[in-house]
This record gives structure tokens, C-alpha cells and sequence, in this order.
């Protein structure tokens, strides 16, 4: 293994990663902004800062740890009851006593800290809920766009590895077993007794038009023994050659999807293999069917990870299907960077992976739990719905909701994530998931 593409393609994984949570973040940002609220802090990554400046009222920087970003936004949650009380408001919803309780508190009076009642109507929980819904929403929906963005590069602007209907070679004779040399005495195969030359591109089978190998070979296969009319062009001038296919058997998939012995028409020829660039909508196309696949494997998770746990014990194989750390994410992108490959090919595997991995940044943002961004919307949608029935039934609108009520749940959330991300690590670490077979 080439070591140095290897750490290459670790390095461009996590360096795609970092842009990822910064553009998640900037999703987040833009609207808040926008939109008039306080934010003190722009932080890509956790743990010790590495770099930062400040610009007017907000701090941006970056720290050590690319896993994971924030921006700190002024009033996420009403003002803690006891603050409330300091206002000329009443002290209500106490937190008791015990660990979820004293961890309630810590995060009201965290909340606290971040507001200022000068400037009281610069924070988030005063917001109309369709702008808090925007906010939250901004940062998944980044991840969203740029997945589009990497699928539409690979698919439009590289394109999809394709058997051309360029003809690469031709074919001395055909066998009569498929991975057979030609023998001395074997007749000319039906393309070069036809006059086929390689670089001719196959425009028409049987007055059929075609556009790919695969459509000419159908039409090739269909006609054995059979005298077909092939259009070629050739330097810019088109040929009409009369060719028989040869009648061999092969097997062949049938409509069941099963491998039967047919007899099939053969010429021997070989397509070229060539990038085909895709239409340009083929990326978003793309990016919403690969939603469709992460949110059920998201769906499934704590199943999917108590199965990747069991392989551990037992040493089976892994699902090739089920989830990574980013640990595996990391040794895939190395694995594929260090292959005797183009380079094209590489960088296109490559972008294939950030943008799945962008793709479960923003359905796994979405899971209606705190404090992912979903519980965040629910939250606020919640709040919604409570004023809207208090208007409906004429009486005054109720406080806002106190989701620090809700810190026990995301603690909750939180440990079963780092557990998680643990068994994850240390399946891919011990029996990783095989990236060529």
C-alpha cells in the first residue's frame, strides 16, 4: 500500500469533513443573523482553540478536534425561572433536587449568562417560530446542498464510467466458450469479416439507433445467426456493414433474474471505457435517493451498531451496508487514494464518500431529538402549536416553553451517542469493513 496516498486520502476526508460542519454551522449563522439574534461565538470543532478572531459582537475560530461545530446564539431557552422572578415575574417550574435536577440548573443558569436585558429582544426564544424553524433547519439543509453540489461534480462534471459504443477492439475469431483463445483454422470473427475496425462508434444495430454498448450488445445477442445491417462512424464518414452473428451459447440473466444457458448472437467486439458525463439534475436525483438509503439505515441504528457489537465477539463479517465512524470513513478514503488507479477515479470515490457522509449530517441532524437541530424544531413547532390553541380559545399566550426541562432526555441522548460512536470506532479499528472484498 502506498502509505503517503493513503494518508493523503485520510486527510482529504477529514479536511472535506471540517468544510462540512463549517458550512453546517454557516447554515445556522446566515438566519440567526439575519434575523437579529446575538451570537457570540462561530466554532468549528471541539476541544482546545487553535485559531480565533473576533468581529463585532461574535468570536469566530477553530479548534483542535474537526468532529463537530457550534455557534452560540443568545437566549436558546427562556430565561430561567429565578431570572424571571428578578424581572417582577413569578418563580414557578422548579427543579428539585438530584443529578437531572442540579443539571437543569446548570443549563438555565448557562442560558442565563447569554442574555442581556438591554438588549432583551435579541435572543433566539423570542423569535417567531417559523424563524426558529428557519435557523434550525439552515445548518441540515447546508449539508443537503453541498451534497448535491459533490454528487452533481462526480456525476456531470466527472462522470459515470460507462462501456461506450466506441469499439475498443475487434476480435480475431469468436470462441465457442467464453475465455477461449483462437486456435489456428478458427474463422474470422463476424465483425472483422464485416470490416469493423477499432475506434469505429456503433450508431445504429438493425436500423435501431444506439447510444451505449450495452443497447447494441442487447440487439447484437437477439439477431444469432441472423444477417444485421451495423451503422458505423468512422473518422466523421458512416459505414453501413452487413454483419451475422455468430450463434454460441452463453449464459445469459433472465426475466426472474436467474443465470440460464441461451444461444445468443456474438461478433466480438469490445466497448470503450470512458467517463459519461451525466445531466446536470442527475446529482440532486442522486443525493435525494441516498436520503431515502441513510435515513433507514439511520432508522435502524441502535440495531445496526448491536449487530456491529455481536461481530465483534462472534468475528463474523460486518453488513458492507451498515454504519462507519469516522474513523472508517477516514481508512476507506485512505484505502481508495492509495489504489493503482486513476486518479480521476480516486477523486470521484472520494467525493461520493463526503457527500454520503454530508447526507447523514443532515438526516441524522434531523431526528426530532435534543440537542440535535430536529429537537430543536420540535421545540419550536411545539410552542407554535401551544400559542395558536391559546388564541383559538381566547385566553393569553402561555410562557414559553422551558426546554432545559428537557436536559435529562438529552443527557440521555448524548451517552447513547457516545456509545455509539465508541462500538463503531472500535469495530472499524478491529474487524473494519472490507473495502475490496
Amino acid at each position: 500500500m502506498d502509505v503517503v496516498a493513503f494518508i493523503v486520502g485520510v486527510v482529504v476526508l477529514v479536511v472535506g469533513l471540517a468544510v462540512s460542519i463549517a458550512l453546517h454551522e454557516i447554515g445556522h449563522l446566515v438566519p440567526a443573523k439575519r434575523f437579529g439574534v446575538r451570537v457570540g461565538q462561530y466554532m468549528v470543532g471541539f476541544g482546545p482553540t487553535l485559531w480565533s478572531r473576533r468581529r463585532g459582537e461574535t468570536e469566530y475560530g477553530v479548534k483542535a478536534i474537526p468532529l463537530g461545530g457550534y455557534i452560540s446564539m443568545a437566549g436558546m431557552y427562556p430565561p430561567s425561572p429565578a431570572a424571571r422572578a428578578a424581572d417582577g415575574g413569578t418563580v414557578s417550574g422548579r427543579a428539585g433536587g438530584g443529578f437531572f435536577a442540579t443539571m437543569v440548573q446548570d443549563a438555565r443558569a448557562a442560558n442565563d449568562e447569554t442574555l442581556d436585558g438591554a438588549d432583551d429582544d435579541r435572543v433566539f426564544y423570542r423569535l417567531p417560530v417559523y424563524k426558529r424553524v428557519i435557523i434550525m433547519l439552515g445548518g441540515p439543509l447546508m449539508n443537503l446542498v453541498f451534497a448535491v453540489v459533490l454528487m452533481t461534480l462526480v456525476l456531470s462534471g466527472i462522470g459515470v464510467q460507462t462501456v461506450t459504443n466506441t469499439v475498443a477492439s475487434v476480435s480475431a475469431c469468436v470462441p465457442a466458450e467464453a475465455g477461449q483463445e483462437c486456435q489456428a483454422g478458427d474463422p474470422p470473427s463476424p465483425a472483422a469479416a464485416a470490416g469493423i475496425q477499432p475506434g469505429d462508434v456503433i450508431v445504429s444495430v438493425g436500423g435501431q439507433e444506439v447510444s451505449d454498448f450495452a443497447t447494441a450488445a442487447a440487439l447484437i445477442q437477439a439477431a444469432p445467426g441472423q444477417s444485421v445491417p451495423i451503422v458505423v462512424d468512422r473518422d466523421g464518414q458512416r459505414l453501413t456493414l452487413s454483419v451475422t452473428p455468430d450463434s454460441v451459447t452463453r449464459q445469459v440473466v433472465d426475466q426472474d433474474g436467474q443465470r440460464v444457458e441461451n444461444q445468443v448472437g456474438v461478433i466480438g467486439v469490445t466497448g470503450t471505457l470512458d467517463y459519461v458525463r451525466q445531466p446536470i439534475w442527475s446529482g440532486p436525483i442522486a443525493a435525494v435517493d441516498n436520503v431515502g438509503t441513510v435515513a433507514g439505515i439511520i432508522v435502524q441504528l441502535p440495531v445496526k451498531v448491536y449487530e456491529t457489537a455481536a461481530t465483534l465477539v462472534t468475528g463474523a463479517e460486518r453488513d458492507p451496508n451498515g454504519p462507519l465512524s469516522i474513523v472508517g470513513a477516514g481508512a476507506i478514503a485512505g484505502e481508495v487514494a492509495a489504489t493503482d488507479a486513476p486518479v480521476v477515479n480516486r477523486i470521484a470515490v472520494i467525493l461520493s464518500l463526503l457527500a454520503s457522509l454530508n447526507i447523514a449530517l443532515f438526516v441524522f441532524n434531523l431526528l426530532p431529538l435534543l440537542p440535535l437541530d430536529g429537537g430543536h424544531i420540535v421545540v419550536a413547532l411545539w410552542g407554535g402549536i401551544r400559542n395558536w390553541w391559546a388564541r383559538i380559545r381566547g385566553r393569553a399566550e402561555p410562557a414559553p416553553i422551558d426546554a432545559t426541562r428537557l436536559v435529562p432526555l438529552t443527557f440521555v441522548v448524548v451517552i447513547a451517542l457516545i456509545a455509539m460512536t465508541a462500538v463503531l470506532i472500535i469495530a472499524d479499528l478491529v474487524n473494519p469493513i472490507p473495502l475490496f472484498g
